[in-house]
């Protein structure tokens, strides 16, 4: 008997022992899981930019700075669902920090004035308006999740999601007259139809045109019925009121897809099926933290791993995902097609390929191959492989993919589209008839040109498509098209065709070449002979022909003479153009179109002024305001984030095409860059200093400022020495 008493007090004290090591272990496993997304701050970039100071300008009446236009909800990396709150209609994001108002959830975004589909509410005894006020103080979110609670519903919702999926959750303090608004006549892109259904005794289904998404939609509570206002009207929305239950939280779970409800339900059933919020959300975690912990750092303040790792996460949320989980999606000709491959969006390509693009690459191949892959087929349906906005970047992106490794799709058909780019017109290059022709695109001469003058703003097309040229052209090498190298590379020397050496800038040329007169470099254009630039800000480009560029000038004194009139000549704050903020001197941080000119210097010898100007901006024109929530411009699908990611860590793929790396001084002392086949890559910065006076690759130095691809290949070591 005495034997049986100590074996049971032995089993309790082994039963004790053993849980409280897998409470130890969850306890350990739960914060291994939250150990980098912890820094990620996902409110940065909702705040707007105020500061006349930083802008350039004073904000005309009325308007809010284009600066940030982030999101803080619910996604995964690169995914179809984006779950976040709305606060206002026809926004950059959907949600804007100074608001106090939620008007409802939504399931798309990008943070360009469209998408934000399918907004869903909970209310409980709504009065004539729907919307909640709410509180900075009741919020909270994470990569993967975001919280809030409703002030004028007294409900608390949180949200997390899948690829395809979003889970809510709402806690009503009251147990009866509870609804949720499916506002399906509004979102950010204009809505042409939709419409909504009950399925059995707690489920709905449903379209909002325009977008022309489709949704499937699961409630834990029984519907009691199902109001329909306007169907298919803009001004139209639906309620659906919930039988009275208990104090139990309401959950829905909501698939989406582009092709079919049917295939929205697969989604939701594939991707949460009967998982619980809290494993929704934990696997979401997950996911973000074996994207963010591929680059580790150590050193830097407190301030600067939260931006560093806030960027990182921003930086993977597009391209979205357009294919479902049975592999269907739709084509650029709006067939319901399958592939074998994730179907993407395609990439934000005049803003992105100059890094976000790579980065991307760099961390997840498999995703950047896919929407190579992706935009194949719309080249296959359209006969041109896809751009964004402006130039033919398509070539860079695809070009940088496939001289870094990523070469397991169709090169030669690709290859093919990308000649059509580059030579037919009606295609992904207007004008592209006169750009052989002459070597440029021409303008008009306008009396008293104006922001938000109209024409071809031939400049920035003839300088972007020399470099496109030239992206094309290290395809065509490396095929062995002898012939179209030639040509293209002869094509991408088009950009020195609109120097003007009277004035030392890239000038607007007439039909029959001559200077177009009315000239004033310091004036930003939108579409007029620059594209959202103006003069000094576009005419530092020629990333693939740096000594090229430099020769124009006269030399590199007068180079960088006129490099330090970019950064050092007031602007002047009477030329507002919307997007073109955040100036020092003439060089504008808040738009894309001048972000290679920083680290132009180190092409005269003078990396020290590259240093000092790249440091500012890292230090002073990312998490600003009050709150630190400000960005110096739009992120732009994650460009803005990208080139702080690059920046911070002190390479930079100055030429996106080509496979190296400009070396800056990194913000940490040690970067640890776990590559995409499980090589280590090690960066160093030992001391305080700011200047480079040498670098060592695995030991050896290095001559000159750039850095080989061979080492996220490879793995290695970088010694960054500073004074």
């Amino acid at each position: 008997m005495k034997y049986e008493i100590k074996m049971k007090n032995k089993i309790k004290i082994i039963s004790y022992l053993i849980a409280v090591i897998l409470l130890s272990s969850h306890a350990l496993t739960k914060a291994q899981q939250v150990k980098y997304t912890r820094y990620v701050n996902t409110f940065i970039g909702t705040a707007p930019l105020n500061d006349p100071k930083i802008l350039g300008y004073e904000l005309p009446k009325g308007w809010r700075s284009w600066a940030g236009l982030t999101f803080p909800g619910s996604s995964l990396p690169n995914a179809m669902v984006q779950l976040s709150p709305m606060t206002a209609y026809g926004s950059g994001a959907g949600y804007q920090y100074e608001d106090s108002v939620i008007l409802g959830f939504t399931h798309t975004n990008k943070g360009h004035w469209n998408l934000c589909n399918i907004p869903i509410l909970p209310m409980s005894n709504p009065g004539s308006k729907f919307g909640s006020k709410f509180s900075h103080q009741k919020e909270s979110s994470a990569p993967g999740f975001y919280q809030v609670y409703l002030d004028d519903y007294n409900v608390k919702v949180s949200l997390t999601s899948t690829l395809r999926a979003g889970y809510h959750k709402y806690e009503y303090k009251n147990g009866s007259n509870r609804q949720i608004l499916f506002d399906l006549g509004k979102a950010n892109s204009r809505v042409s139809t939709w419409n909504i259904e009950q399925v059995g005794d707690s489920a709905l289904k449903g379209f909002q045109g325009g977008e022309n998404i489709y949704f499937y939609a699961e409630l834990n509570t029984k519907i009691n019925k199902l109001d329909k206002t306007d169907e298919g009207k803009r001004t139209g929305f639906a309620i659906v009121h919930l039988a009275d239950g208990g104090t139990a939280p309401v959950e829905l779970k909501i698939g989406l897809s582009f092709v079919s409800a049917e295939n929205a339900k697969q989604n939701l059933e594939k991707e949460i099926g009967n998982k619980t919020f809290d494993v929704i959300r934990a696997e979401a975690t997950q996911k973000w933290e074996n994207i963010l912990s591929s680059i580790q750092v150590e050193g830097g303040t407190g301030k600067q791993k939260q931006m560093f790792y806030s960027c990182l996460y921003r930086s993977f949320l597009w391209p979205a995902l357009r294919s479902d989980v049975n592999g269907e999606f739709k084509d650029a000709k709006k067939n319901i097609a399958k592939a074998d491959f994730n179907y993407y969006t395609e990439p934000s390509l005049w803003d992105t390929y100059r890094n976000k693009d790579v980065l991307l690459g760099l961390i997840s191949p498999q995703v950047t191959l896919d929407v190579i892959k992706s935009m194949k087929d719309v080249g296959d349906k359209t006969g041109f492989i896809p751009t964004f906005f402006h130039g033919d970047h398509g070539a860079s992106s695809i070009a940088g993919a496939y001289l870094r490794g990523i070469d397991k799709f169709d090169i030669k058909g690709t290859y093919q589209l990308l000649l059509r780019n580059a030579n037919i017109e009606g295609g992904s290059r207007p004008f592209i008839t006169e750009y052989i022709k002459k070597g440029y695109i021409s303008d008009p001469d306008i009396a008293h040109p104006e922001v938000e003058t109209k024409a071809k703003a031939g400049v920035s097309k003839t300088l972007e498509y020399s470099y496109d040229d030239y992206s094309v052209a290290q395809i065509a090498k490396k095929l062995g098209d002898t012939a179209n190298y030639r040509i293209l590379m002869a094509r991408s020397k088009n950009y020195k065709n609109v120097f003007d050496p009277s004035t030392r800038f890239m000038r607007g040329r007439l039909e029959n070449g001559d200077w177009i007169k009315n000239f004033n470099p310091q004036q930003p254009y939108y579409e007029y002979m620059y594209r959202e630039a103006n003069a000094w800000q576009v005419s530092f480009f020629a990333p693939h022909d740096m000594p090229g560029l430099i020769s124009l000038y006269g030399g590199p004194k007068k180079f960088e003479a006129k490099l330090d009139s970019l950064f050092t000549l007031p602007w002047n704050p009477n030329y507002i153009a919307r997007n073109v903020e955040t100036m020092i001197g003439q060089y504008c941080q808040g738009n894309q179109p001048d972000h290679e000119a920083p680290f132009a210097y180190t092409f005269i010898g003078k990396p020290e002024k590259s240093q000092k100007v790249i440091d500012y901006i890292l230090n002073n024109l990312y998490g600003i305001g009050k709150e630190g929530l400000e960005l110096s411009g739009m992120d732009d699908a994650g460009e803005m984030s990208s080139w702080y990611v690059f920046s911070s860590l002190g390479l930079y793929p100055f030429s996106a095409t080509d496979p190296k790396y400009i070396v800056t001084a990194p913000l940490f002392d040690e970067v640890k860059w776990r590559t995409s086949n499980g090589k280590l890559l090690t960066i160093t910065k030992p001391g305080k200093g700011r200047g480079i006076t040498s670098i060592k690759v695995n030991g050896k130095k290095v001559n000159g400022y750039f850095v080989s691809h061979d080492l996220f290949k490879q793995g290695g070591k970088i010694a960054i020495i500073t004074k």
